[in-house]
């Protein structure tokens, strides 16, 4: 039995997806040990070789975009997806394999969205190991498949964007007016071992600390006065980041004025302007009134949008939790649909 139907689309913009090609290149990856990356094997370990019934079940909702994802969206009241590569998508590979497997999933997504063009909407995957690649095959995929923006699965085998050889992905996206959605990885090798031993390096409070980390780091290196309508969009609610603006404030203009470090210069704006002005947010696993409402009243109630966090967090109850959020129907309709159609041109 399906959820009733609400006077607005249920648009869900943080929705995972891998190709059968990609989880067997996982599992090869893990059976052979072939890269550094722990967080990979304390992850993938469990979904990828794991028996356990949850793993299984992941592992084919993850790859299926018919009959299974669609009686699911039906069932849970959700009217269009908007899928990404799930994570660690094509980062974790050397550079010719990444850029191949980016233009293959994104040739497959187009022809999915094709099939199912009521249903789907996507984002395109790059390689940021060859920025000038990724350049490239944004606009490809943008101008050419039809997709909506870019998915970064936050840090490449160590390294963040705030780099200034991964800025051209950052030029490409403002020319193109699409969004960069930097979605969650486990924590980088240089950050990791703290987490591992108690579990804490994926959803739990691993993925935030390291995609909060990501975009505290875009902020600080100056990348939004370079790149002034740059649009980045952060799942989770911001990965902890709003709830935290009045010290990220404070500290850092006591940074800059002590001169503490070089990687550290004036910016145009304080770090929170950045984050009202250039971030959107959606509410990907956050299911929670208090946390929800907090972030539309702090950042605007036209930053927020809704998102189910599928397959990881497939839960109907939670759907309802949000329609039945304390807000205007004005307001209710901008977080399920009209937010999400605006920023990518749904």
């Amino acid at each position: 039995m399906s959820l009733p139907k609400p006077p607005y689309r249920r648009i869900a913009t943080e929705e995972g997806w891998a190709t059968p090609e990609m989880m067997q290149m996982y599992i090869d990856v893990l059976n052979k040990k072939s890269i550094n990356d722990p967080g990979f094997y304390s992850l993938w370990g469990f979904f990828g070789l794991s028996q356990a019934p949850r793993a299984r079940d992941l592992m084919a909702r993850v790859q299926d975009l018919e009959e299974r994802r669609l009686s699911d969206m039906d069932a849970t009241g959700i009217d269009l997806q908007l899928l990404m590569l799930t994570s660690p998508g094509v980062q974790i590979f050397d550079t010719e394999t990444a850029k191949a497997l980016a233009i293959s999933t994104n040739d497959q997504l187009h022809e999915a969205i094709k099939k199912h063009p009521s249903r789907y909407a996507g984002l395109c995957a790059v390689a940021p190991q060859d920025p000038a690649a990724a350049a490239k095959e944004m606009e490809r995929a943008v101008k050419v498949l039809g997709l909506k923006g870019v998915v970064i699965n936050s840090h490449t085998q160590g390294q963040y964007l705030d780099d200034e050889k991964y800025w051209p992905i950052f030029e490409a996206a403002e020319a193109l007016d699409v969004p960069i959605y930097i979605h969650p990885n486990t924590p980088s090798p240089q950050m990791i071992e703290p987490f591992l031993s108690r579990c804490l390096d994926a959803a739990i409070y691993g993925f935030a600390a390291e995609t909060g980390l990501h975009a505290l780091r875009l902020i600080v290196s100056g990348v939004f006065d370079r790149f002034p309508k740059l649009k980045i969009v952060l799942g989770h609610l911001g990965e902890g980041l709003p709830f935290w603006l009045y010290r990220i404030d404070f500290m850092h203009g006591g940074i800059v004025r002590a001169n503490r470090s070089e990687g550290v210069k004036p910016l145009k704006r304080k770090p929170s302007e950045y984050l009202r002005e250039n971030f959107w947010y959606t509410n990907s696993g956050m299911a929670w009134e208090p946390s929800v409402s907090f972030v539309q009243n702090l950042m605007g109630f036209d930053r927020v949008m809704y998102a189910m966090d599928y397959p990881y967090q497939f839960l109907s109850e939670e759907v309802s939790a949000m329609d039945n959020l304390p807000i205007t129907d004005e307001q209710k309709k901008m977080f399920f649909q009209t937010n999400a159609e605006n920023l990518f041109k749904l």
